[in-house]
């Protein structure tokens, strides 16, 4: 059970592990692009590519899709990036339903694991897999890796990471249970210090609305773990400005915070609280993405405060 790019990984090694893929569950086809052409998922690609059967349910509990997964007597569910599954069909396979999550939980339970362990300046993550429960990402966990986060690695360079990593683990997984050699281990609630265990919640907009009176290092850690997607951005010219790459200036200087500082030619940094953050990949309101040096030879910018909507 999965729908992006993401989980492609992990249904291909299981493919590749020789595992009996009874069916495979994605989001329904959806109108994208400009032309809003019908589009499927990339798990849907991967797996008409291999013959396998999809299913793709407008609703979880609708009467007729638990009719076929009960017809399907699969041994175990995997589910990587997927929805939100009701207990009927997580508790449905003898050999339960395993989660691939993007963290090292209890650490990053919810939607956004990647960006948020990189917004908060973790220098490590990885994946776990468990099973789920009624509690989202709470359930007994059975493996984890982990792995370093680079300095200047960004969400879409973790992620890429992580889903390959993420296949290894959960064929591992599924050995150890095959085997009976796999233990369940609880999630601790708090950690040994009982300092708050941090949380991926959905990115919203206003997550992705830089801060300019926060340190080089937050706003920094922010534009990496956003890129590529959603980005983040302030506004230039009254138009919204995506920041893609930067790196840190740290600096005492005289600039108010959101001071936009260029030579009109190589450069455009913004000043913050203890120096500047320089761009160096970015895409103005109607603009393709593009570097700077790119950019500034077909736009005039003028040191000028961003003004902040």
């Amino acid at each position: 059970m999965g729908t992006p790019d993401f989980a492609v990984a992990s249904l291909d090694a299981l493919v590749n592990a020789g595992c009996t893929i009874v069916a495979v569950v994605t989001a329904p086809d959806k109108l994208a692009g400009r032309g809003m052409k019908l589009t499927e998922s990339a798990v849907k690609k991967y797996a008409i590519t291999k013959g396998l059967i999809v299913l793709q349910p407008e609703k979880l509990k609708d009467p007729n899709f638990i009719a076929t997964l009960q017809q399907l007597k699969a041994d175990m569910q995997i589910v990587v990036a997927f929805r939100m599954l009701p207990e009927i069909v997580w508790n449905m396979p003898p050999m339960g339903t395993i989660n691939v999550h993007g963290s090292l939980l209890p650490k990053y339970r919810g939607a956004a694991p990647i960006n948020w362990a990189i917004i908060n300046g973790e220098k490590e993550t990885g994946v776990t897999t468990f099973k789920l429960k009624h509690e989202i990402d709470t359930g007994n966990i059975l493996l984890q890796r982990s792995f370093v986060i680079g300095e200047e690695d960004t969400a879409e360079i973790v992620h890429d990471k992580m889903k390959l990593i993420g296949a290894e683990v959960l064929i591992e997984t599924i050995k150890g249970l095959a085997s009976g050699n796999l233990k369940e281990i609880p999630q601790l609630l708090t950690n040994h210090e009982n300092t708050i265990i941090p949380h991926a919640p959905k990115i919203f907009t206003e997550t992705c609305n830089i801060n300019w009176n926060k340190s080089v290092e937050e706003i920094y850690n922010l534009i990496r773990g956003l890129s590529p997607f959603p980005g983040a951005f302030t506004y230039v010219d009254g138009k919204l400005f995506k920041i893609f790459r930067s790196k840190k200036e740290l600096a005492v200087h005289q600039f108010p915070n959101g001071k936009i500082v260029t030579d009109g030619k190589t450069f455009i940094k913004f000043a913050c609280a203890d120096g500047f953050v320089i761009v160096l990949e970015m895409q103005l309101e109607g603009k393709k993405k593009m570097n700077v040096e790119d950019f500034l030879r077909g736009y005039k910018i003028n040191d000028q405060l961003t003004n902040q909507k």
